[in-house]
């Protein structure tokens, strides 16, 4: 007797149905778009472990400064830049000798006086009064000569510059910056950054599950003895790692028999257990394929025109994804990942694929040691020009101690060992790191402020990366004005008008407002010396006694424009220390180390110092003309003119201005 089922499938080849509606890859696209959010699953919490190659579901700020103190960076001696002037091998400064050794964890406890100076070891916490480290190999102890009981003395036969060989506090990760934003991959590096800030519990993106279904009478497992007409099923193992690699979890159903029952619940299950469905095979109109049939009105797409890939089934059923590719590897490679890896990434909270090019012009000029072959760690961003020749790459200049350098790199390049250095402009290829990257849409180069970090979290949300290099407001509106950015944000006052930021405009830029934060002086509370004072009598007061210690900021911010137009060339004790961030002054004053300096209301609260108001600082954008058009210029305009961005600088105690124009 014939078998039934034998016989329909005989008829179903004979009649060769045709697919139900051919259609373009756009359009399968657009139909695949319009049926299903492509957006971030929920949240979850993972330990710091776990987080590897997860990513991150919102932004997480640093809830410690790292470092926490200004620290050595080598072995050597803890001095005064100052006493170091004009020493030679020839004319060596001598140079008495504290009596402590900071070693790591020691906590000093004598002040470095002019002509004194305090042994300290790598990592070791800078004492009050210095502002340089020197090297132990630029020092010899002096010999002969002491009478008893006189102390021991150095002999420094090299100058030491303000900050030499200084990791300040905060200057690797400040607390309150945002460590990582939403959607970033956390890798070995990311990883390290968590670790350094004392972050235990990550917020990840839940990973999508993906049920990962092999059809066809003709499988076997990999391994198997095939009978005759049988081959190996290459589908599952290549789709169950190509899920891993886009973010999803892979969840193997095994091989099933070309049986619409088999399937339908074999189909169910994976509905309820996944959050998407990958089948290979059976797709077709053709005798035997029946993965097709058991999706009924869920098909939104059968057939597009793509060679290979032409027999392609997507499907909506219980609002969620399915996939049924061609049974050729080759065209079910290609169909998921032109279709399902874009949802797949979308869900999984990843970017699009994309590739990165890596040949790139140096940014700006890089010293270098000679006779080390050095390797330059450094974030890519898109010139004036646009196109490879277009790319410029920035060096990041935080330091070997630094994690985050190496966390917020695209790649390195490498100076050899005879070259001092790479000059502006020079043509080098950049080593990616982690494989290819993609470049940010958006690149904003100036002052730092923990508001630009709201910013770029609300644009983050929308999907448009941005790539943020703090060089100072100088350093920025110079970047601006060379078409190496998009933004630079500044807060520039000139001392002849007293305005902010506008009177340094230049051709070709406009000034966009942004918002106003007070600057003020910082102080420990409960110091009589700044009792009941205003803002600028306390500068005043403060930089006319030796024994009020200033921190100072670095040249080219802003800060320290307004300070050194307040202190009127008066150079307070202390003013050579120049950290280059608002924690890394608040933490000096707050650890004792200095007495006073000047930064912004926020940080002074989160460090609970007291406050005396200086300025209502202006935190403005330096507009390139040509850049303005560009969508994620646009973007970012639109973002700052929000409620949500209003709220969000008001939380922060900042204050939002005019409109953008």
């Amino acid at each position: 007797m014939t078998d039934p089922s034998l016989v329909e499938r005989i008829r179903r080849a004979a009649r060769q149905e045709q697919f139900l509606d051919v259609v373009s890859a756009e359009e399968a696209a657009a139909r695949l778009r319009a049926a299903f959010p492509f957006q971030a699953l929920g949240e979850e919490s993972v330990g710091l472990a776990d987080s590897l190659g997860r990513v991150v579901a919102r932004p997480i700020a640093a809830a410690a400064d790292a470092p926490p103190f200004d620290r050595s960076a080598v072995d050597g001696f803890a001095l005064r830049a100052a006493d170091t002037t004009g020493a030679t091998e020839a004319t060596p400064r001598r140079l008495v000798l504290n009596a402590e050794v900071l070693a790591c964890g020691v906590a000093p406890g004598i002040e470095v006086a002019p002509g004194t100076a305090t042994a300290i070891a790598t990592g070791g916490v800078i004492p009050r009064g210095a502002d340089a480290v020197v090297m132990i190999e630029h020092t010899v102890m002096e010999e002969g000569g002491l009478e008893e009981g006189e102390p021991p003395a150095i002999l420094l036969s090299r100058a030491a510059a303000p900050g030499a060989f200084v990791g300040f506090a905060g200057s690797d990760i400040a607390k309150g910056e945002t460590v990582l934003r939403a959607g970033t991959v956390v890798t070995s590096r990311e990883i390290g950054m968590l670790a350094a800030c004392g972050i235990a519990s990550v917020p990840v993106v839940r990973r999508p599950r993906v049920a990962v279904i092999s059809t066809g009478d003709e499988l076997r497992a990999p391994g198997s003895v095939l009978p005759p007409g049988a081959i190996p099923d290459s589908n599952a193992a290549i789709l169950a790692a190509a899920v891993a690699e886009n973010g999803g979890e892979p969840l193997p159903f095994g091989i099933l028999r070309d049986e619409e029952a088999a399937l339908s619940a074999a189909l169910s299950r994976a509905l309820e257990e996944a959050d998407m469905v990958v089948m290979s095979g059976g797709t077709s109109k053709g005798a035997g394929d029946v993965s097709h049939r058991i999706l009924g009105d869920g098909v939104i797409v059968h057939g597009v025109a793509l060679k290979p890939g032409k027999p392609l089934c997507i499907a909506r059923l219980r609002d969620k994804p399915v996939f049924v590719l061609p049974g050729f590897p080759t065209s079910a490679v290609f169909t998921f990942h032109r279709f399902a890896v874009p949802l797949l990434r979308a869900m999984a909270g990843l970017p699009e694929r994309v590739e990165a090019e890596v040949p790139a012009r140096l940014a700006v000029r890089m010293p270098s040691e000679l006779g080390r072959e050095e390797y330059v760690m450094a974030s890519l961003a898109q010139g004036q020009d646009g196109g490879e020749d277009g790319l410029m790459a920035w060096p990041l200049g935080k330091g070997s101690g630094s994690v985050t350098a190496f966390g917020a790199a695209d790649g390195f390049f490498a100076i050899p060992a005879l070259d001092q250095g790479a000059e502006a402009g020079q043509a080098l290829r950049v080593t990616l790191i982690g494989g290819p990257a993609r470049l940010p849409a958006l690149t904003i180069i100036g002052s730092h402020c923990v508001g630009l970090d709201a910013m770029l979290d609300l644009l983050a949300a929308e999907g448009i990366g941005a790539r943020s290099l703090a060089v100072g407001s100088l350093g920025g509106l110079a970047a601006a004005k060379r078409g190496q950015c998009d933004l630079a944000p500044a807060h520039l006052l000139d001392p002849k008008t007293g305005a902010y930021n506008a009177p340094f405009l230049a051709p070709g830029l406009r000034l966009v407002p942004g918002w106003r934060r007070l600057q003020g002086v910082v102080f420990r509370p409960g110091d009589g010396r700044f009792a009941g004072m205003d803002g600028a009598a306390a500068v005043a007061a403060a930089s006319a006694d030796p024994r009020c210690l200033l921190v100072n900021r670095n040249a080219g911010s802003g800060t320290r424009i307004l300070l050194d137009g307040l202190l009127g060339g008066a150079r307070p004790a202390g003013y050579a220390n120049q950290p280059k961030s608002h924690n890394a002054v608040a933490a000096a004053v707050a650890q004792g180390r200095a007495d006073w300096g000047v930064a912004i209301e926020t940080v002074a609260r989160a460090y609970g110092l007291g406050f005396l108001p200086l300025a209502d600082e202006h935190y403005d954008f330096f507009l390139a003309e040509a850049r303005a058009d560009r969508a994620p210029v646009r973007a970012f305009l639109r973002v700052l003119d929000s409620a949500e961005s209003q709220a969000r600088l008001a939380a922060l105690g900042f204050r939002r201005m005019a409109a953008a124009a």
